[in-house]
C-alpha cells in the first residue's frame, strides 16, 4: 500500500457533544479557501437538487455540497470534516437507487461531478485511469475505435458515474460473463475519513498483500472516496449477436435460462422481461422488436469467434423453441443490437408512463427457483394489492421487482417498502441475496440480519471503525440500527454522528 504524504488530521469533540453551537459560517467559509465559492453550494433551493438519489422516495438536505475538481481538494475539504467531525456523503450522479448517496441531517456532500477527467489510456496494458465523475460510457467509447471496451454496464450507463459504480459494486446486462465493477478495478487512489491520501493496486492484474481494493469495491462510501480509478479493458469480441424469444409463460422463459447454462453456453447477458415491462416500453420508446402480447421475452446475446457465436446462436434457438418460444428473432448488426438492448434498458424510466411513482428491489436468487419465485412475486403482489413489474438478470437470478404505487396516497410508501422487504426475505430464504448490484445503503440495512449473524455484522462494523473510528463517513449506511427500515429511510432527526456508532 502506497501512502502519499498528508498532514495528520487533528481531532477535537464535536460541537453538539460540548453544548457549543456549530459554527456553520466559519466552516463554509474554510470550504471556500479549499474550493473557489462557485464550488460551495449552501443556497437551500440549490441544495434540493442534493437531498436524494435514485430512490426519491427518501429525501434529506445536507447542510452544505461541495465540488472538487482533484484528489487534492478532496483530501482538504474531508480533513476539515475530519477536524469538526461533520459527516460527509460522497455523491457521483446520484442514479444510485439504495439511498446510498442520502445525505444525513447537517452533513457535507461531496460531490465528485467535476471530476470527468480520463486521466490516462494504457492499451499495452489494457487499461485507463479515470476519475470518479466519469460517465460509464465514456469509457468504451474512448477506446472503441481500438477495438477495446469497458464490460460492466449498468442500464443507467449513459449517465452513472464510475465512482458510484465503484461505490456499490454495480453489475449489468453482461455480469453473467463478465463479472461486476469488482472484477474490472486494477488500482484506486482514495481519500479515507481523515483526509489521509493512499493508493492501492496497479495496473497489473494481481498484487502481493492485503487486497484493499477487493475490500474497498462494494463499501458505498463508508471507507473513504475513490478518487483516481485504474480500470480493466477487454478486447472487443469478434461477433456478436443478440436473439430475443418471446413466450406464452414467464416460467417457460426461465427454464429456457436454464437449460442454456445447463448446456455449457456462458452468454454475455441473458435477460428476461414480463408483459407489464414489454408494454411499458414499447409505449416509451417504441421499437418494434417486443410482441405486446407475450408473457415474457428472453434476450441472449452470445459473442466471442464468429463459429463459436453461429454455434451458440444456433443452440440457443433450438432450446428456446424446445421450451416453447413462439418465435425467435435474430440481431447481428451492431445498430440492431443496440436498438433491442435499448428496450431493457429503458425498462426502469418507462415505468414513468404507468405510475406516478414505482419502488424498485434488487434480490438474487439461484437460477433453479427462478420460476417458483416468480410465483411468490405474483402471490404477494395479490396479497398487498399493488402490481409488479419483472424485469431481472436472469443468467445470475438478479431480480428487479419494480412495484407500482402512487405515493400521495397515505399509506402507500410503507406498504410497499413491506412488500419489497418480503421480496428480499423471500430471496434469502431460498439462498440468496438482499442485493446483487444496488448495494445496501439506506433502504435495505435493517434486512442485513436476514443475511448476516450478529458476529458477522459486528465483524464488518469493526473493519468500518479501523478506517472511520469517527464515524463520519456517509454514517447511516449499510448497518442496521436499533431504528425500523421505514424511520432510517425517512427520519434523520438524530443524526448517528452524534454519538457511538452501534455495533
Amino acid at each position: 500500500m502506497k501512502v502519499l504524504r498528508t498532514a495528520s488530521a487533528k481531532t477535537s469533540s464535536h460541537p453538539l457533544q460540548t453544548g457549543l453551537t456549530f459554527d456553520w459560517i466559519r466552516l463554509t467559509a474554510e470550504l471556500k479557501k479549499i474550493l473557489d465559492p462557485q464550488r460551495v453550494i449552501s443556497k437551500p433551493e440549490e441544495l434540493l437538487v442534493y437531498e436524494c438519489d435514485g430512490l426519491v422516495s427518501y429525501r434529506q438536505r445536507p447542510a452544505l455540497v461541495v465540488l472538487p475538481r482533484t484528489t487534492e481538494e478532496v483530501a482538504q475539504v474531508v480533513k476539515l470534516c475530519s477536524r469538526y467531525q461533520v459527516p460527509f456523503v460522497a455523491r457521483g450522479s446520484g442514479t444510485g437507487l439504495s439511498g446510498g448517496a442520502l445525505p444525513v441531517e447537517n452533513s457535507v456532500v461531496i460531490a465528485t461531478t467535476l471530476m470527468k477527467q480520463i486521466l490516462e489510456i494504457d492499451l499495452d496494458n489494457r487499461c485507463m485511469v479515470v476519475q470518479p465523475g466519469v460517465i460509464n460510457t465514456w469509457i468504451t467509447q474512448a477506446v472503441a475505435a481500438q477495438g477495446y471496451f469497458y464490460a460492466p454496464d449498468p442500464s443507467s450507463q449513459s449517465v452513472c458515474s464510475i465512482g458510484g459504480n465503484v461505490a456499490e459494486n454495480s453489475g449489468g446486462v453482461h455480469c453473467l460473463k463478465y463479472g461486476v465493477t469488482a472484477n474490472h478495478i486494477l488500482g484506486l487512489t482514495v481519500v479515507l475519513p481523515d483526509g489521509e491520501v493512499v493508493c492501492w493496486g496497479g495496473k497489473l492484474p494481481e498484487m502481493p498483500g492485503y487486497d484493499w481494493v477487493g475490500l474497498f469495491v462494494g463499501s458505498e462510501g463508508t471507507l473513504g472516496i475513490a478518487t483516481e480509478i485504474t480500470l480493466r479493458l477487454l478486447k472487443a469480441p469478434a461477433q456478436v449477436q443478440v436473439l430475443l424469444a418471446d413466450f406464452d409463460s414467464v416460467e417457460a422463459a426461465g427454464s429456457t435460462v436454464s437449460d442454456i447454462i445447463a448446456a455449457g453456453i456462458i452468454p454475455a447477458g441473458l435477460e428476461i422481461m414480463d408483459n407489464f415491462s414489454i408494454n411499458a416500453v414499447e409505449d416509451v420508446v417504441q421499437l418494434g422488436y417486443y410482441p405486446r402480447d407475450a408473457a415474457a421475452i428472453l434476450l441472449v446475446e452470445v459473442d466471442g469467434l464468429e463459429l463459436e457465436v453461429e454455434e451458440a446462436g444456433q443452440q440457443v434457438r433450438a432450446l428456446c423453441f424446445k421450451n416453447g418460444a413462439r418465435q425467435v428473432q435474430v440481431a447481428s448488426d451492431p445498430e440492431e443490437r443496440a436498438r433491442v438492448w435499448k428496450g431493457r434498458k429503458a425498462a426502469f424510466a418507462a415505468m414513468g408512463k404507468l405510475s406516478p411513482n414505482y419502488y424498485v428491489q434488487d434480490g438474487v436468487i439461484p437460477r433453479s427457483q427462478l420460476a417458483f419465485v416468480l410465483k411468490e412475486i405474483e402471490r404477494l403482489s395479490r396479497e398487498y394489492g399493488y402490481p409488479v413489474a419483472n424485469v431481472f438478470h436472469a443468467g445470475d437470478g438478479n431480480l428487479h421487482p419494480l412495484i407500482l404505487y402512487d405515493e400521495s396516497v397515505p399509506g402507500s410508501l410503507e406498504q410497499v417498502e413491506k412488500l419489497g422487504g418480503e421480496i428480499l426475505k423471500l430471496c434469502v430464504r431460498l439462498g440468496g441475496s438482499i442485493s446483487g448490484e444496488h448495494g445496501i445503503g439506506a433502504d435495505k440495512r435493517c434486512y442485513m440480519p436476514e443475511m448476516f449473524t450478529p458476529a458477522d455484522l459486528e465483524s464488518m462494523q469493526w473493519v468500518r471503525q479501523v478506517f472511520d473510528p469517527q464515524h463520519i463517513a456517509n454514517p447511516g449506511k449499510i448497518f442496521p440500527t436499533p431504528r425500523t427500515c421505514g424511520e432510517s429511510a425517512h427520519a434523520h432527526s438524530q443524526p448517528e454522528w452524534q454519538g457511538i456508532p452501534v455495533f
